[in-house]
């Protein structure tokens, strides 16, 4: 029997049918070719196309089950992650959204017989956290990208200081609270019943009060007491507005001094302000747990940068070298009196010794020495914006 000419409506009936989705038993992976019904299924097992297909899985039949199950779990994993994301969701609704695309791996071609053998491997392998209930098997993605590790690593950093600022916020607090309760009970009073040794005496009260006419004649003044002010009075007081005035003039001045002084540090602040701070010659510290735990919190040196994000680092004690990312670095401060790189901000590239710490708020007092700077003095400069200068 022909094909059906174009633009038939039996010609456009099979092809609705075919854009749809078939039985998967009626589904040969090997050939991929999908029919729909029992007798197409039975037609293309005995074809010789099939049959050449058959002979090429034969001779290596754990390559093409290693493939296909490897196709199979990368999709379903791949539309867990950008769908899901790392929600906990059935394993059978992330699989009945996978097989509504046409084009995918069928699971009787891969190494797992059911879709709980599937989710079984899925947590062996650490790719899930899977879990059974009553209503069947839970999945949860766990997401190990690089980026979303940093932003998790930059997000948690982030809580902790905020958690730090009220820690410090409460103590104050309380400390305030401590304080005025010790100076109240002092001056505490306490109430007593009015208790009267003579029940017969009279209660007097002695108020000084005038008249009202009184107080007017003291207002008034006689015509002997208007009298000019003497020139030595007028000139001392004119000297001492006059002077008043310069004063304000200076502080007007002062102001206007630092408020161009202030705008000039902010626009240099935002000129040198960057997103990255590896420099080389500085002293760093790993951050990370991902090397293992015998680089945790290793000191090195930056002997070389890679890019303005990553940098090769010698480390000290394990003297061995290794290229890491900036956000899974953090610098070092040092004791005081040592020299010090500003990393960061409006002063970046400047050499500095450390002056004081203030660890309640995180931050330290520089004075710079080299530049043409030399000799400025910095308060509360940030740890992040400064770092140990190594020396040979």
């Amino acid at each position: 029997m022909g094909k059906h000419e174009v633009g038939t409506p039996k010609y456009i009936a099979n092809k609705i049918k075919a854009k749809g989705l078939q039985k998967l038993r009626w589904y040969c992976q090997m050939c991929q070719k999908q029919c729909r019904d029992e007798n197409g299924f039975k037609c293309h097992m005995t074809s010789e196309s099939h049959q050449r297909q058959l002979l090429l899985f034969a001779d290596n039949a754990s390559k093409y089950l290693s493939e296909f199950s490897k196709e199979f779990a990368d999709g379903y994993l791949e539309l867990l992650r950008r769908q899901f994301g790392t929600k906990r969701v059935p394993a059978n609704r992330v699989y009945q959204d996978y097989i509504a695309w046409r084009e995918h791996i069928h699971m009787n071609a891969t190494e797992w017989e059911t879709l709980t053998e599937f989710v079984k491997y899925l947590g062996r392998e650490g790719k899930c956290v899977v879990d059974e209930t009553e209503k069947g098997w839970f999945v949860t993605y766990i997401d190990r990208d690089p980026a979303t590790i940093a932003l998790q690593e930059a997000l948690a950093k982030k809580e902790k200081m905020d958690r730090d600022d009220q820690d410090r916020m409460m103590q104050f607090l309380e400390k305030q609270i401590e304080r005025g309760k010790g100076v109240g009970s002092s001056h505490d009073h306490v109430a007593t019943d009015l208790v009267r040794s003579n029940e017969s005496e009279q209660i007097k009260l002695n108020l000084a009060l005038k008249k009202k006419e009184e107080d007017e004649n003291a207002k008034r003044l006689a015509p002997t007491e208007f009298k000019l002010p003497s020139t030595k009075k007028y000139f001392s007081s004119s000297a001492s507005t006059s002077g008043s005035i310069r004063e304000k003039g200076e502080k007007r001045k002062a102001s206007a001094l630092d408020d161009i002084i202030k705008e000039e540090e902010n626009r240099k602040e935002n000129a040198h302000r960057k997103p990255n701070w590896l420099t080389e010659n500085i002293v760093v510290k790993v951050m990370t747990k991902s090397l293992g735990e015998k680089y945790y919190k290793q000191k090195g040196v930056v002997v070389a940068l890679k890019d303005k994000f990553s940098a090769v680092v010698r480390l000290f004690d394990l003297n061995v070298k290794l290229k890491l990312d900036q956000a899974h670095l953090e610098t070092v401060i040092p004791a005081i009196g040592r020299q010090v790189l500003i990393v960061n901000g409006a002063y970046r590239g400047n050499t500095a010794t450390l002056e004081k710490l203030d660890t309640d708020k995180f931050c330290a007092t520089v004075k710079i020495d080299s530049g043409p700077l030399n000799g400025r003095v910095i308060p509360s400069i940030e740890y992040e914006d400064i770092s140990k200068l190594h020396s040979d």
